[in-house]
């Protein structure tokens, strides 16, 4: 647990939101220990009701004496952040951005502070039910590499790599991923109606199916591969599903659409560098 630690968000936004709600409800930190600042009072006043956190506009206020940084808000904000909080961190504190696209070499720059951790976490974290690629900076020592593990376990799953272009392949994969999962079941769903169901009862259906596939794969441990051919009989109703899916090119299309993600996140992380 972060004891005797001061935590401090820039951004309290959902990401940030839930964060803070993850290290609560798992007990790795007491709100006396975090503050956030947020420009918009709304925002504050949640934060402060639902989680009784310490809250402020002043980013400099949120930072003083604090051991973690948690850097959650739009890229696009980046440079007027940096130019406020240079030279206010404490030497060793451990700074996690949640940025998506602001590199490392980037952060270290802008904050003239090298022990960085950069993660890049996605929407189903806001249930704790995500997954967060991240990768630290050497200047991080052990003790904030387990800071960061607990903090990012918080929200679900966690992988550090040692390559950072693993942080852009996280954001086609896993951050763009949900929209891809969305859509699908939407499509889904609409079949559903289309064949005669309520909506209410077709997205019943589907969100179980989907979510029950997802929970014996997980508990069978076997490859997708084999748990399909466990329910596709001979000249079945799954075959014949299973044929128009091939026969349209869907393994491809939604390798296409990660990759398309992935470049685009590439293509975002240098303009942002520029």
């Amino acid at each position: 647990m972060l004891d005797n630690t001061r935590i401090a968000f820039i951004g309290g936004g959902a990401m940030g939101e839930a964060m803070i709600k993850g290290m609560l409800v798992h007990g790795i930190a007491q709100p006396y220990q975090i503050i956030a600042s947020d420009p918009v009072a709304a925002r504050r006043a949640v934060l402060e009701e639902s989680y009784g956190i310490q809250t402020t506009t002043d980013n400099r206020e949120a930072v003083r004496n604090a051991h973690v940084l948690i850097l959650a808000v739009k890229p696009q904000a980046l440079e007027a952040v940096s130019a406020g909080l240079r030279g206010q961190l404490e030497p060793n504190a451990l700074v996690l951005s949640i940025m998506a696209g602001i590199s490392l070499a980037t952060l270290q720059q802008g904050l003239a502070h090298d022990c960085i951790v950069r993660a890049m976490p996605n929407t189903p974290a806001q249930v704790n039910q995500g997954v967060t690629v991240w990768m630290a900076t050497p200047a991080v020592s052990p003790e904030q590499r387990e800071q960061t593990e607990l903090i990012l376990g918080a929200l679900g799953e966690q992988i550090a790599v040692e390559k950072e272009d693993f942080l852009d392949m996280q954001t086609g994969l896993g951050g763009s991923g949900p929209g891809f999962v969305f859509f699908i079941i939407e499509a889904m769903i609409d079949a559903g109606v289309q064949m005669g169901f309520s909506r209410a009862d077709a997205q019943t259906i589907v969100l179980q199916t989907i979510g029950g596939s997802v929970e014996l794969m997980r508990q069978s441990g076997l490859h997708p591969a084999e748990l399909r051919n466990r329910v596709t009989s001979p000249g079945g109703t799954t075959a014949a599903g299973l044929y128009e899916l091939e026969k349209a090119g869907l393994r491809a299309i939604l390798a296409d659409a990660i990759f398309a993600a992935y470049r685009r996140s590439q293509e975002l992380g240098k303009f942002n560098q520029k």
